[in-house]
C-alpha cells in the first residue's frame, strides 16, 4: 500500500475547503480532489453546518445560452479565457480565480445575493467549453465575445444585452435591473483587456 503524503493530503484539503466556501457541490469536490467521499462529507457539514445539496449536476448546455445566465456565462468565460491565456493558469485553479473576478465584477459578494453563476455551473461552462459543446462568438453590434452553441449559426449574431427579450427583467427585483449595465461594463472591460 502506498503512503500518502501528509503535505499532499493538506493541499488536497485547502482546495477542498476554498472550493466548499466558493459553493461547490459534492460531486464537483469529487471530481477535483482525491479526498474520500466520506471526508468530503465531514468536511462539508464542518464547513456549512449542513449536509450537501442532494441531485444531479446541471447537464445541458441550453442553460447558458438563456438571456441572463448567458450574460454572466460570457463574463466568466471571457475572465476565464484571459487567465488561461495571458495568467497561464488552468485547471480548477482558474476555474475558481476566474469565478472569484466574476464575483467580484457581478457585485454578488457585496450585497450577498446569491449569483446567478453558481461555482458549479461555472466549472460546468468550462467543462462544455473544453469538449467542444460551446463556444463565444462575437455580437455583431457590441462585439462582446457571448456563449454559444457550436453547432448553431452565428453570422450576424446579436447578444442578449443588444437585444433583450421583451420580458427581460420583468419578473426580476428592480436592483436585478441595476446590475445589467454593471455586467456590460465589465463583460466590456474583460474584452478590451483580452485584445490589449
Amino acid at each position: 500500500m502506498a503512503k500518502k503524503s501528509v503535505i499532499t493530503e493538506s493541499q488536497e484539503i485547502q482546495l477542498a475547503i476554498e472550493l466548499i466556501n466558493l459553493g461547490a457541490r459534492l460531486q464537483l469536490l469529487e471530481s477535483e480532489t482525491s479526498l474520500s467521499r466520506e471526508r468530503l462529507l465531514k468536511l462539508y457539514k464542518e464547513l456549512k453546518g449542513v449536509s450537501p445539496p442532494k441531485g444531479m449536476l446541471p447537464f445541458s448546455t441550453d442553460w447558458f445560452i438563456t438571456w441572463q445566465p448567458n450574460i454572466h456565462s460570457s463574463l466568466f468565460i471571457n475572465i476565464h479565457k484571459y487567465l488561461v491565456e495571458y495568467a497561464k493558469i488552468s485547471g480548477i485553479e482558474a476555474v475558481m480565480k476566474a469565478y472569484k473576478l466574476y464575483l467580484e465584477q457581478a457585485g454578488q459578494v457585496a450585497d450577498g445575493d446569491e449569483s446567478v453563476l453558481s461555482l458549479t455551473r461555472a466549472w460546468t461552462l468550462v467543462r462544455f467549453f473544453e469538449s467542444k459543446m460551446l463556444m463565444t462568438t462575437p455580437c455583431s453590434k457590441c462585439r462582446g465575445h457571448f456563449v454559444v452553441h457550436r453547432l448553431d449559426l452565428h453570422q450576424d449574431y446579436l447578444c442578449g444585452l443588444c437585444h433583450m427579450p421583451s420580458r427581460a427583467g420583468k419578473t426580476k427585483k428592480a436592483k436585478d435591473a441595476i446590475a445589467a449595465p454593471a455586467i456590460a461594463a465589465a463583460l466590456e472591460a474583460a474584452q478590451i483587456a483580452a485584445i490589449a
